[in-house]
């Protein structure tokens, strides 16, 4: 075999591995991208999507999430306008058995002990000033149906009491009826104005 002086030689001795440091520096704005964020989110789904989107913070809202959607408006305004009845009905005086004498607060109720039928007056007052005060004279007897005669109504029971208002905030009178009725029919009378109830004792 014979020696050449040149040595042996490289297939790719012909092609540069590597760049000079002449070569030019690639300008990064001239290059072309081939990828698309909005194109490529256009066909993502709504979730792909939503993650991608900018969150704006808003105030802390009370009311919005309560009306965010149909059902639950449809359920927020029914609750309004039913607490709005409940209340225009409670000042109406239709939950409660509070009457008014002459500026005096009652609540009249009948219970029955071993019995007995005990009638239960309770009486407040706003103010000191301009309440009645004094003898109130009270009349009970079962209802009287309309149709009744004068005969029948004559010898119907009835039972006389009295008790006396004062200035007190508030006072408490109990008294007993000598019969037994389911619903009683109860005239409270002062000099002036007179009230007319019918209860039923429990």
């Amino acid at each position: 075999m014979s020696d050449d002086t040149g040595g042996a030689q490289r297939p790719n001795a012909n092609y540069k591995l590597s760049k000079g440091a002449d070569t030019e520096k690639i300008n990064e704005e001239n290059l072309t991208f081939y990828y698309n964020r909005e194109r490529r989110l256009a066909k993502a789904p709504q979730s792909v999507r939503d993650l991608y989107t900018e969150q704006k913070f808003s105030r802390f809202n009370l009311i919005k999430p309560l009306i965010a959607d149909k059902p639950r408006a449809a359920v927020f305004f029914t609750i309004i306008i039913l607490s709005v009845m409940i209340i225009m009905l409670s000042v109406m005086g239709y939950f409660n058995k509070a009457y008014t004498l002459e500026k005096n607060k009652l609540e009249i109720t009948g219970t029955i002990f071993e019995e007995t039928t005990i009638i239960i007056i309770r009486k407040k007052i706003d103010s000191k000033l301009s309440v009645y005060t004094g003898a109130v004279d009270i009349a009970v007897s079962p209802p009287v149906e309309a149709d009744t005669n004068s005969e029948a109504d004559s010898q119907f029971p009835v039972f006389y009491n009295r008790i006396f208002f004062t200035l007190e905030p508030e006072e408490e009178y109990r008294f007993a009826v000598p019969f037994n009725s389911p619903e009683l029919l109860i005239v409270l009378q002062t000099e002036k104005t007179s009230l007319r109830i019918k209860i039923k004792p429990e």
